[in-house]
């Protein structure tokens, strides 16, 4: 893997945005504008008004798919900034495959917080009941949890972190 300037600046961004989700379970907005701005700028420093088209275009598809969580409450809108920030620097087709890469490392770490968290019993139990019940009778419901637990939040700058550097060592 080359370590260009653009990449190191991505990878910056990554571990700060981690390290912020972690600690306030938020990605602040001071890291993901500026990341936009200077991903679209480095791609339009390199290659003209084409990198400015590339950029864009890699800004608003690390967005799209993402946004519609973030409307059904399933996603915070950091998350959706921070894949913003990742499409601006890698373009269009990169990030396409990062978000892929991305949704797959976050299901499997929710599938391990619902596992190994004590304060995901009720889910877990929800879950294993709903397996069951597939297995037995074919039939795919979701029970939801009667007691309303206090749920862990997915720190999801962590699969967006695993996703994009998956996508950025495979380039290489």
């Amino acid at each position: 893997m080359t370590l260009t300037l653009k990449i190191l600046f991505l990878l910056s961004v990554l571990v700060i945005a981690v390290a912020a989700d972690i600690r306030n379970n938020r990605i602040p907005n001071w890291l993901t504008l500026p990341a936009m701005i200077t991903g679209v700028g480095l791609n339009m420093i390199s290659a003209g008004a084409d990198g400015l088209l590339f950029g864009m275009e890699g800004l608003l598809l690390g967005m799209a798919p993402f946004i519609a969580l973030y409307i059904v409450g399933g996603m915070g809108a950091g998350d959706v900034k921070l894949m913003g920030a990742v499409g601006a620097i890698l373009g269009p087709k990169m990030v396409i495959m990062a978000a892929l890469y991305t949704a797959i490392a976050g299901g499997v770490y929710a599938l391990a917080v619902i596992a190994f968290h004590p304060r995901a019993r009720a889910t877990r139990k929800a879950l294993i009941d709903t397996i069951k019940g597939f297995i037995h009778y074919q039939m795919l419901r979701y029970n939801k949890p009667q007691t309303a637990e206090n749920s862990p939040r997915l720190c999801y700058a962590v699969a967006i972190a695993i996703g994009t550097i998956a996508v950025v060592m495979l380039k290489a």
